[in-house]
């Protein structure tokens, strides 16, 4: 993973992949609107994920090549998207069911916000002209096993994602367990937020600088003592 952005950091792409890494054969996995769609285009050689899209499809394959796709065969982003061998087609009710049903593995989101407990924010700023309903996230967050979310580690202005508290509207309450953003893999555990992985040519200290709260160095735990960052 040496793909970078004009600064530090993974591209878009590049943490799409690295997502996928973590992700297990033979998972069923949701994957949200933006960046977490990119995933869809990265399985490991020798595995098999069934992605799901919430508006009735499994077995949803990557977004088609420019002027090769099917107007009619959306995400729920309402994206282009391909059907993989063995694809079905069901029913928005009876998608929802799987969700709530607690059929799916994992579910990868994007987020504006994540707090050193797992909080989740990422369908509104609460801002008068943001978007006014959640849609299937809520749904999601409650009733799939696992939720990872991507993102990039600060906004556009600057302002770190990942923060002690959240300020904008909670999609959910302690749901997250790991992040993927362009600097770091991050878990959340009991004590906050655990670094997992630093982007190549990224350091302990940069990601720190621009974290909301503190972050565990790779490696230590609360208890341990000192241990090489």
């Amino acid at each position: 993973m040496s793909e970078l952005t004009e600064g530090l950091g993974l591209t878009r792409d590049a943490m799409a992949q690295r997502v996928a890494v973590d992700i297990r054969d033979g998972a069923y996995v949701n994957l949200g609107i933006g960046i977490p769609e990119l995933v869809a285009k990265y399985v490991p050689e020798g595995r098999e994920v069934i992605y799901h899209t919430e508006n009735g499809l499994l077995g949803m394959g990557p977004s088609p090549e420019e002027g090769q796709g099917d107007p009619e065969l959306i995400n729920a982003g309402k994206r282009q998207v391909t059907a993989n061998l063995g694809a079905a087609f069901f029913h928005h009710a009876d998608s929802f069911a799987m969700i709530r049903g607690g059929h799916l593995d994992l579910c990868v989101l994007g987020a504006l916000q994540v707090a050193a407990n797992g909080d989740l924010a990422n369908w509104s700023t609460g801002a008068p002209d943001a978007i006014p309903a959640v849609g299937g996230a809520m749904d999601l967050v409650a009733g799939v096993k696992t939720i990872y979310v991507i993102t990039q580690h600060c906004t556009k202005n600057g302002d770190p994602k990942l923060v002690e508290t959240c300020s904008y509207p909670l999609t959910g309450l302690a749901v997250v367990d790991r992040v993927f953003t362009d600097l770091a893999v991050i878990d959340i555990t009991d004590s906050g937020f655990q670094l997992v992985e630093l982007s190549p040519g990224v350091s302990f200290d940069y990601v720190q600088e621009r974290t909301g709260a503190p972050l565990i160095p790779i490696g230590e735990t609360p208890s341990s003592g000192g241990t090489e960052r």
